[in-house]
């Protein structure tokens, strides 16, 4: 009897316990809608600090793929999305952001929401939900490569300095590299990233293009390209520019186009021709070197 009633004493004191730490702890329930490539990788990365609740996917085999690796629920019902929880991340395509929150604000009146797009405004949630965010990782997302989330930026905003301070914290159990910049200043990285990154890969496209069609093995570019990469980091890019427009050098780069022509690669020969063109004209001003 004794015992008993030992037990019923102490059961109230852990389970005031439990909601203590996990209070002081601030684990929140978050829940997705998308399951792409971004997604995929904060899914995951939140989950190691936070709860996952539910994944939606308009397509459900992804939305279970996804939820099945955090322990979460998928669905294809938006609206059956649970209203019990701390945060809702919209992580579609750019273009589908104002249509999903147009959808879910209603059922989610006091949730906050954010998106993860570099270059949608947060007045796109904001003007319709008011507790409204963005949380942004500056970084190229595969689905079979890992993610080094401590060195990856993230950039924060959010329509309340609360939500704002929310934000911060979350960002800061992911990466050592937090933000709290505005709309238009995470637009001009979002474009600035496109021509550091989905340009430069698509030049690494073309030069691959380029060797295979004479069977030379594009593996031998690889020193090249690290080594170009280490100085555009470690020094002023404009500073490190190399090659024949640099130095302008007329024989090679017509000499360059003429291979071009041959091949019948006319659409390489605008690529080059165009950036050459602009290399020439930050280098070489106040010449009349011309590319034919």
């Amino acid at each position: 009897m004794l015992i008993k009633q030992k037990d019923e004493l102490i059961r109230p004191f852990f389970i005031g316990m439990l909601w203590l730490i996990v209070k002081r702890e601030n684990i929140m329930r978050i829940s997705f809608i998308g399951a792409g490539r971004v997604a995929h990788h904060l899914v995951y990365a939140l989950s190691q600090h936070h709860q996952i609740i539910q994944v939606y996917s308009r397509t459900l085999v992804h939305a279970q793929t996804l939820a099945a690796q955090v322990g979460a629920t998928a669905t294809v019902n938006i609206s059956e999305i649970n209203p019990e929880i701390d945060l809702v991340v919209i992580a579609v395509s750019d273009q589908a952001i104002a249509s999903v929150i147009a959808e879910v604000h209603q059922q989610l009146p006091d949730v906050l929401i954010i998106h993860t797009s570099g270059s949608t405004d947060l007045e796109v949630l904001a003007k319709v939900h008011a507790r409204a965010g963005v949380f942004y990782p500056l970084q190229t997302f595969s689905l079979d490569r890992e993610i080094t989330w401590s060195d990856t930026p993230l950039f924060v905003e959010a329509k309340s300095e609360d939500d704002l301070v929310l934000l911060t914290e979350l960002a800061n159990q992911l990466s050592k590299c937090v933000y709290q910049y505005t709309s238009a200043q995470r637009l001009s990285l979002h474009l600035a990233a496109v021509f550091a990154c989905n340009f430069s890969n698509y030049c690494y496209d073309m030069a691959k293009q380029i060797v295979d069609a004479q069977q030379v093995d594009f593996s031998l570019l690889y020193p090249l390209i690290l080594e170009t990469a280490r100085k555009a980091v470690q020094h002023d890019p404009e500073q490190m520019q190399t090659g024949p427009a640099m130095r302008g050098d007329q024989n090679i780069l017509n000499m360059h186009q003429q291979m071009l022509q041959d091949a019948q690669r006319e659409d390489l020969k605008k690529v080059y021709n165009l950036m050459s063109q602009q290399i020439l004209q930050s280098h070489h001003p106040k010449e009349s070197l011309k590319l034919k």
